[in-house]
């Protein structure tokens, strides 16, 4: 399995409130801050884009996708100089209609979109992207998308047995492109965990550490899996991930941690020694500089949360 799906797999992406949006004449209508990573796409029509901590905002035209990384709230309108009001009301089930919500007059403007969650900590793949990603339509790499945009509408706009699943499907398999097309963007300089694993230079020694991250890997083991010396590859993982390839190995070791953790049976000291952890202290000492606490603490908070959700 290639890095980034066996990351996303991890993760177990979910998507959920997939909804669409259609609007017209003056409008402004404000979001509050996402929880999970928020994916849009324009149907019909333009719109302008404002995020809150961004001072410019941002065009978006028919065929447009944008993702936000990070909790923030925001604003669509189609004019940016325009008084928001908030959207919320409109997707209550008493006045949205088979998913979608409805504003002015309804007929120039139409997006779709939804909210992944994960099934663990997603942080530690998402820090370091931008607070929002913008697609652009009319990008050769973006035909995918292209493709199922009209697929999910038309899913949303009428519903028919199956829907559901379909809508979900599709929603992962454009969250996956749109990633896809921001990692393979040359002008995206910054680096990002995500960014390392579309590095094609660096993908034998991710694959390796994928494979068996139990192994107590040295700088030089993994130098040699891509026929480079030491210092070339920790500049290049610095470069790519902003971050060197021994820290990427205990990342995804703890990325490995969270989800046996919150969704395992096992216990702490069962999971550290199959993550190669030769004690109980320094696997802890190690869950809480990357993840800030310790992970007896991060099991009693995930279960607490996931009971909470089934009351």
């Amino acid at each position: 399995m290639d890095p980034l799906s066996s990351v996303l797999s991890t993760l177990q992406p979910r998507s959920a409130l997939f909804a669409g949006l259609q609007a017209g004449q003056d409008w402004a209508l404000s979001f509050p801050p996402p929880e999970g990573i928020k994916f849009n796409a324009v149907v019909e029509g333009c719109c302008w884009l404002k995020v809150a901590g961004l001072s410019t905002a941002l065009s978006l035209d028919a065929g447009d996708c944008f993702l936000l990384t990070q909790p923030l709230a925001f604003e669509l309108a189609s004019d940016p100089r325009l008084p928001s009001t908030p959207a919320a009301p409109l997707y209550a089930i008493a006045t949205a209609t088979a998913g979608i919500a409805r504003y002015g007059s309804a007929d120039a403007f139409f997006l779709v979109g939804g909210r992944f969650t994960f099934a663990t900590n997603a942080r530690l793949l998402f820090e370091g992207l931008p607070p929002v990603i913008v697609i652009r339509h009319d990008s050769e790499p973006a035909s995918l998308l292209r493709w199922a945009l009209p697929l999910l509408a038309r899913e949303l706009a009428q519903p028919a047995p199956g829907s559901e699943l379909t809508v979900q499907q599709l929603g992962q398999l454009m969250l996956v492109q749109a990633l896809r097309l921001h990692l393979s963007d040359t002008q995206q300089s910054f680096p990002s965990w995500l960014r390392v694993l579309a590095d094609s230079q660096l993908a034998p020694a991710i694959q390796a550490i994928h494979a068996d991250s139990a192994r107590r890997w040295t700088v030089a083991e993994l130098a040699a899996t891509v026929r480079m010396s030491r210092s070339t590859l920790a500049l290049k993982f610095k470069l790519s991930a902003g971050l060197g390839p021994l820290e990427y190995l205990t990342r995804w070791r703890m990325l490995l941690a969270t989800t046996a953790i919150a969704y395992g049976q096992q216990t702490i000291s069962a999971i550290a020694a199959q993550l190669g952890y030769l004690s109980d202290s320094a696997f802890s000492h190690a869950f809480r500089r990357v993840l800030g606490q310790s992970p007896r603490a991060y099991r009693a908070l995930t279960q607490g949360e996931r009971t909470s959700s089934k009351a």
